[in-house]
């Protein structure tokens, strides 16, 4: 099929979308986790739900393996599911006391990671007989994790975050508390590897240095975003995902108000914004050519019980946007 600037996805969840992620093999191939308890695929190019996985609860994080014959899958049920794409069933790998929140597949140690609302980090062989090989206290729930190589970076609750070389897990290498003085809402590490940036619900982000030399902490910076002046007065949005491109290394911020902005990290300025969706923008992610970007919308409950009885908070999209490398080139570059 021709594809669209922009397209909306078909046969899309029935309440809200709470995690992406593309198969780095087959790049068409976008995972899509709802609060609906369900995870599902689709083939983006023909805009076709390719299957369905029910969950006895919301799914909060899902990934791909390696070779994109299985995915992961963990949420508010508290299972770590690993799905056979070919034989369409599912093997419960382990279990946390409370939600998984987030996870990982970490092709450094060929392991799932997973973070909980537990206050732990689980590592799982899914080749193994007894897949949960570690596991680590932490000081807080896990919110977010992302990683690049072989640094896993881990954001909890009271703005702690803890840095991680995955193949020595048992303590971090780096402890620190986040520069935003909110809730940590949004993690994504750079691809170059030299760090990350995090977002909160105060409409903000940052911008963080692994190094830790005191010339390079200079260079770390946070910045005001996704905020409206409304009838004169101020609203601020929560800043829900980010998700760096994979080549040119800007990155994306999406919000509660409804907006996607890219960004230059490194010349401090935003290249664009795309045109405001019908509601939050609750996870966007890059495939791994940067070619394209998913994009989920869907009431954030921002406005609470209220605004989710209303008509038009109840439409739920998946929009997948062909991006060109004149919009998400640096400055430097283009």
């Amino acid at each position: 099929m021709t594809f669209l600037v922009e397209l909306e996805l078909e046969t899309t969840p029935t309440d809200g979308i709470a995690c992406l992620a593309w198969s780095t093999v087959d790049q068409k191939n976008l995972l899509v986790g709802s609060w609906d308890s369900s995870l599902r695929l689709y083939d983006t190019d023909a805009n076709k739900q390719l299957a369905k996985f029910d969950h006895k609860a919301a799914v909060l994080g899902a990934c791909f393996s390696p070779d994109g014959r299985s995915v992961f899958s963990g949420g508010l049920d508290t299972w770590l599911r690993m799905w056979d794409l070919q034989q369409e069933e599912f093997r419960v790998l382990s279990t946390h006391s409370r939600p998984i929140s987030s996870l990982i597949y970490s092709q450094v140690t060929n392991n799932i990671i997973t973070g909980s609302w537990d206050a732990t980090l689980a590592v799982h062989d899914p080749r193994s007989a007894t897949p949960k090989v570690a596991s680590y206290d932490l000081p807080e729930r896990v919110y977010h994790m992302d990683s690049v190589g072989n640094t896993l970076v881990v954001a909890m609750g009271g703005r702690k975050i803890n840095i991680y070389d995955v193949r020595k897990m048992e303590k971090p290498t780096q402890e620190r508390e986040s520069s935003l003085r909110f809730m940590t809402r949004a993690l994504a590490c750079m691809p170059s590897g030299e760090g990350f940036a995090i977002a909160s619900i105060e409409g903000r982000v940052a911008v963080e240095i692994f190094d830790m030399s005191p010339a390079v902490q200079a260079k770390k910076y946070a910045f005001k975003c996704h905020r409206q002046t409304i009838d004169g007065n101020d609203h601020v949005w929560p800043v829900n995902s980010l998700a760096f491109h994979p080549i040119h290394h800007t990155f994306a911020s999406a919000g509660s108000d409804g907006l996607v902005s890219i960004w230059d990290h490194t010349a401090k300025k935003r290249l664009r914004q795309y045109p405001q969706y019908h509601n939050a923008v609750n996870a966007i992610s890059f495939n791994a050519a940067g070619s394209k970007l998913a994009i989920g919308v869907s009431y954030g409950w921002d406005k609470g019980q209220e605004g989710a009885r209303a008509p038009e908070n109840g439409r739920v999209s998946i929009f997948v946007r062909q991006v060109t490398d004149k919009e998400v080139m640096p400055k430097s570059k283009a």
